[in-house]
């Protein structure tokens, strides 16, 4: 499928799927629960372009993300901060312009952080974006006018601008990032920009030997995935109404952000969402007690994602996408060789 005709289809079925949502489903929890797992496609996607597709291990969700969130509630009190200064009223922000501001922000951290960073290569990149979230998280916790270690309270428009509550809004929202942010992926896969990133992936140095330009591809990865991540956090204020550094910069999304690619297959498109699917799913059915009736407590969901991720790097270390390729290629040598036989 052209990249033309996708983006066609992929409007078509996100228009349907949210209209046919809204109307099937009347109980909020639904969108709740929808809305996380269509966040973690966003992050998993986002993570995957400089991870999967250049190879390149991120440990800095959480600072990038949390940007995201921290942007709209920066925007979020703008408007009273204007009127208290300069005695302007001045209307609310829009979600969606918040969504793109903190999309900007985050994309120019991830520019930034990969210029200093992007020289280093294994653990040592590694290292160098878990020591970027430590870095953002303090200076966070030290900002009073977002609340700094106490938290900031967000609190919702009384109406939606689509209809129906807020959370559905949220919800539709995050669907348009996560067509969006797959959408971006799917390009990346099929253009010359994917194949340079496999190319630095595969072996950056012969790469570079044979004139691919490995630091600017490079820089445009950790960019591109920077601001998907930060978009993918922007609209966190509105969906938990009480942001604070705990809630934004939750393990969660940093350890769910490599396990879903990994689990899913990181080399192609469809592997993080796949496995955001899958272990979304499974997260929120655990975190209501689906299966045993139960309150199970949060870290729970951590220990499932860790055994999963064991599991697959163990058995399948290409992930689910792996799995189906080796079956399909498996059958079609069967069929070859059938058919030479029969033709011999």
């Amino acid at each position: 499928m052209r990249n033309g005709s996708f983006w066609i289809a992929a409007a078509g079925f996100g228009i349907a799927f949210v209209a046919l949502s809204r109307v099937l489903f009347t109980n909020e929890y639904y969108f709740f629960a929808a809305y996380v797992v269509l966040q973690y496609i966003v992050l998993s996607t986002a993570w995957n372009i400089l991870g999967g597709y250049t190879g390149y291990i991120n440990f800095g969700t959480g600072a990038f993300f949390a940007i995201g969130a921290y942007s709209s509630a920066v925007l979020h009190k703008m408007p009273a901060l204007t009127e208290a200064w300069f005695g302007i009223a001045t209307p609310p922000i829009p979600l969606p312009v918040m969504i793109l501001i903190g999309g900007i922000v985050s994309g120019v951290l991830g520019l930034g952080t990969g210029y200093l960073t992007l020289r280093l290569r294994g653990v040592f990149f590694a290292i160098a974006t878990l020591a970027l979230t430590v870095v953002v998280q303090t200076l966070i916790v030290n900002w009073d006018y977002v609340g700094g270690s106490r938290g900031i309270y967000i609190i919702r428009p009384a109406d939606a601008p689509l209809g129906g509550g807020y959370i559905q809004y949220l919800y539709t929202l995050m669907l348009v990032l996560a067509v969006i942010s797959v959408g971006i992926a799917r390009t990346i896969e099929r253009s010359r920009l994917g194949l340079g990133f496999a190319a630095i992936r595969d072996d950056e140095l012969a790469a570079e030997a044979g004139g691919v330009p490995t630091l600017r591809l490079k820089l445009i990865a950790t960019t591109l995935s920077g601001a998907l991540m930060g978009m993918a956090g922007a609209p966190l204020p509105y969906y938990v109404t009480y942001l604070d550094p705990t809630s934004s910069f939750n393990l969660a999304y940093a350890v769910n952000s490599v396990a879903m690619p990994v689990i899913g297959g990181m080399t192609s498109w469809v592997g993080p969402v796949i496995g955001a699917i899958l272990l979304g799913t499974i997260q929120q059915l655990g975190s209501v007690g689906f299966f045993l009736d139960l309150n199970i407590p949060p870290t729970f969901n951590l220990l499932i994602v860790g055994l999963l991720l064991i599991l697959f790097v163990i058995i399948a270390p290409n992930g689910i996408v792996g799995l189906v390729t080796a079956h399909r290629r498996k059958r079609a040598g069967a069929l070859a060789a059938v058919a030479a036989r029969r033709a011999a």
